[in-house]
């Protein structure tokens, strides 16, 4: 049995750049049990993966502190307040500043912070020890506006940060930038063509990446993009068809065919060949990584998974968009044209013909190429099995394009299920990947 808490405490948030504790959000009252602090959804303290990366999945707890009564015949136990300990995080809990290694007892005022530069908390006392608890404290409100200030009628002004990293004020401003692209290149079929499928794929990726939940720069996955698509205005192409082409069976069959056929013909001139053009920037900056010490190497290069699955599914946009700009509308337009005679049906072909391609790279190009790239980040960090992860990873990614490429012949309704397939695939990937990354 417990003694009666005689205290109630709040854990209030802070932004990092106010940290007058006014502004704090309460984010936990505590009592006699246990509150956790981590990115694992199921935490009382949930933090948002999408902005805290660096944060353990199960990071810190903060417990109540109860003691023996000194006399023997009472069996319950004094409680004594609350004290905080770090659950062997990755990079650490820090109390006023200074790192915690165990448990520390805290008091009035103390600061929490979740990782240099992560999350910060503030810890506070509402009434003394002597005071007994007369509320329930589930009930209490969580706050109270006691004034009205200048920043609460100019929320603007007050929101620092989080405004950026709470907000998406950046997707928001980008959002706006290209609508008014868009009305600027009406009857302009090409430019108003190039900026919706930019816009669409951005969107895209900008959801892989907060699903990954690792910071990459925006450099490298913007080179890895038009690395790839580079490579397809090169002869380096007229290589990759020739081998997958004539020299393997990719060349799809004409006349009579079945299922089968189409699916073998797909496997080694769609899946193979785009899954292995795609993986070259990921290689590139994998063996660049070799040259580069540990934490640029992580940064910049492939270190695990989820660096290969960030910089396979930006290589897929550079893909999609040379493919779909460059070969697939420019032609049904062309022949739409000859058949019709109206180029205003052509491109209104066109436009419909490029939406769901490029929206559809999520469980299509950007799928396989960032499951490829889990494989080859996976076979970095276990070098013994090298060739047998990548080997698994090359042809199980072949496949899942051959099956979408193969199902677009027989039914809509199958290719619905093997674009559902494949998305589950890469987010698997994903979920995997955060269980043994160092960064998340």
């Amino acid at each position: 049995m417990y003694d009666r808490l005689t205290s109630i405490a709040f854990l209030k948030q802070i932004s990092a750049d106010r940290q007058d504790v006014d502004h704090g959000e309460i984010v936990a009252t505590l009592g006699d049990r246990v509150i956790t602090l981590g990115r694992d959804p199921s935490c009382e303290v949930a933090i948002d993966i999408n902005i805290y990366g660096s944060v353990s999945r199960r990071h810190a707890e903060i417990r109540p502190i109860f003691a023996e009564q000194k006399n023997r015949q009472d069996a319950r136990q004094k409680f004594e307040g609350w004290e905080i300990c770090d659950l062997d995080s990755a990079n650490g809990t820090f109390i006023n500043d200074r790192r915690l290694y165990s448990c520390y007892p805290l008091k009035h005022g103390d600061r929490i912070q979740l990782t240099k530069g992560g999350p910060q908390f503030v810890f506070e006392l509402e009434s003394s020890p002597d005071t007994a608890l007369e509320t329930d404290i589930r009930k209490r409100p969580r706050s109270q506006i006691t004034s009205i200030t200048l920043t609460k009628l100019l929320p603007i002004f007050s929101t620092g940060n989080d405004l950026w990293k709470k907000a998406y004020l950046l997707p928001g401003i980008a959002t706006v930038g290209f609508v008014v692209m868009m009305f600027a290149f009406l009857g302009q079929p090409q430019l108003f063509n190039l900026t919706i499928s930019v816009y669409i794929s951005l969107a895209a990726y900008y959801f892989v990446y907060q699903l990954c939940g690792k910071n990459k720069p925006w450099w490298v996955i913007l080179g890895a993009a038009i690395f790839t698509a580079l490579i397809l205005r090169s002869p380096i192409l007229n290589i990759f068809l020739w081998f997958f082409y004539k020299v393997l069976p990719g060349t799809a069959p004409t006349g009579q065919v079945s299922f089968i056929s189409v699916l073998i013909a797909m496997f080694f001139g769609a899946g193979l060949m785009e899954e292995l053009l795609k993986a070259l920037p990921v290689f590139a900056l994998w063996f660049m990584g070799l040259r580069l010490g540990k934490k640029w190497r992580s940064r910049v290069g492939i270190s695990e998974p989820l660096d290969g699955i960030l910089i396979g599914a930006a290589s897929a946009v550079g893909f999609t968009l040379t493919e779909t700009l460059g070969l697939y509308v420019p032609s049904i337009v062309q022949s739409v044209a000859n058949q019709a005679g109206s180029s205003e049906i052509a491109e209104l072909t066109g436009l419909q013909l490029l939406i769901p391609r490029v929206l559809g790279s999520v469980a299509g190009h950007m799928a396989y190429s960032g499951y490829f790239g889990y494989f080859i980040g996976l076979s970095i960090m276990k070098p013994s099995l090298r060739w047998q992860i990548l080997t698994i990873g090359y042809l199980s990614s072949a496949l899942l394009h051959a099956l979408w490429n193969t199902s677009a012949l027989v039914s809509f309704w199958l290719l619905a299920i093997v674009g559902g397939i494949s998305y589950a695939f890469l987010v698997a990937a994903i979920l995997k990947a955060h269980s043994f990354s160092s960064k998340v």
